[in-house]
């Protein structure tokens, strides 16, 4: 179940994992992002369906569509729905799943901030997928932690974020670093969380335009007209700062490896700038992935436009600090993370089938009961 551009680079690893143990999937896009091409992200050959569910503003709204839309498509019930994350297509899209009884995997289980506000929704969208789940893929130990803390039903298995293999599998196709020999340094921008709509968004352009003095900076647009609106209007006219539109996925893993630093809100750009070597400050207050901040290759700094302005200078004028930043580091995984998701699938459908066949094998009696 694919909705937006993340889901997709991070369950494309998955669909080829899937496929290369027999177990082609069958892709259903939502319609969230509605420009979302299963070409650009390597998944042209799958049997492919549609729900044409646009996402909307009210991202509650939105799960309930997903949900309806969905019950309509379950003619013939799947074995089994891979969901990603924490968006509202995945959520619409397990609830029709739990109505239906029909199994359920989580890509990317266990994040927590334990915020229910930050992020909102996404918080308790990923709380609810994970509490009927039947498998959870928790990323990493402390997002397995998060979830044998809440007890949750489903089967817990750590295997590393997909994330990681979308990008070694992409930077092997790019082409060489830039050299950094410039006249100032390069910092890429990009910002979008809803909880930072209005105040923090004025807040973090008002950093960008005070560190516009010292470095260059492109900040690389969100495709939400709200946000690009802001932007712009704040943006659009200070010296040194380059407002770029939207990149394809290879594109800004290229612009983020070559960047001096990087300043984001994004998840996914939370896991793959440490992968990278370049710092990242992390504008958010709370991250449900501390372990780039654990590790040392990501700072958390808010919105606050004087902390950004004050963290980001003490890197750029401290090269020893930012180079203890860019150092090369996997803390969400080693890139293999697809191929053990498709292989815990595997078994678990192998077991299923088992018990089901023993199931409807053993003799019943009046009033014996059902086993399993």
């Amino acid at each position: 179940m694919i909705g937006t551009r993340p889901e997709a680079i991070k369950l494309a690893p998955v669909a080829h994992a899937l496929s290369e143990r027999g177990l082609a999937p069958v892709l259903v896009l939502t319609g969230q992002h509605p420009d979302l091409s299963p070409r650009e992200f390597g998944l042209a050959d799958f049997p492919l369906q549609r729900l044409f569910c646009p996402g909307q503003a009210d991202p509650h709204r939105h799960v309930g569509t997903v949900t309806a839309a969905l019950q309509r498509e379950f003619g013939k019930l799947p074995a089994l729905l891979v969901v990603q994350g924490d968006t509202s297509s995945a959520l619409g899209a397990a609830l029709a799943a739990f109505t239906a009884e029909v199994p359920v995997a989580h890509v990317e289980a266990g994040l927590r901030t334990h915020d229910p506000l930050l992020p909102w929704p996404e918080e308790e969208y990923r709380i609810a997928i994970d509490a009927n789940a039947d498998l959870l893929f928790a990323p990493t130990e402390t997002a397995a932690a998060n979830l044998r803390a809440e007890n949750v039903p489903g089967e817990i298995h750590i295997t590393g974020n997909t994330a990681i293999d979308a990008l070694v599998a992409a930077e092997a196709d790019l082409p060489p670093p830039s050299p950094r020999e410039r006249a100032s340094p390069m910092v890429v921008v990009t910002c979008h969380r809803r909880e930072s709509w209005g105040e923090g968004l004025e807040s973090i352009a008002s950093s960008i335009a005070e560190l516009a003095n010292r470095a260059t900076i492109r900040l690389v647009l969100h495709p939400n007209p709200r946000v690009q609106t802001q932007i712009q209007a704040r943006l659009g006219c200070v010296p040194n700062v380059e407002l770029i539109e939207p990149r394809s996925h290879r594109d800004l893993l290229e612009l983020m490896r070559d960047a001096d630093l990087v300043m984001s809100d994004s998840g996914g750009i939370q896991e793959e700038t440490p992968s990278l070597g370049t710092p990242l400050l992390v504008l958010r207050e709370k991250t449900e992935r501390p372990e780039g901040i654990a590790v040392g290759s990501a700072r958390l700094v808010g919105t606050s436009t004087d902390r950004i302005v004050r963290e980001a200078r003490h890197l750029l004028d401290n090269p020893a600090a930012l180079a203890a930043m860019s150092v090369r580091r996997f803390p969400y995984g080693d890139g293999r993370a697809a191929p053990r998701i498709a292989a815990i699938i595997e078994d678990w459908l192998d077991r299923r089938d088992r018990r089901s066949w023993l199931s409807s094998a053993i003799p019943r009696t009046a009033g014996s009961r059902r086993q399993s």
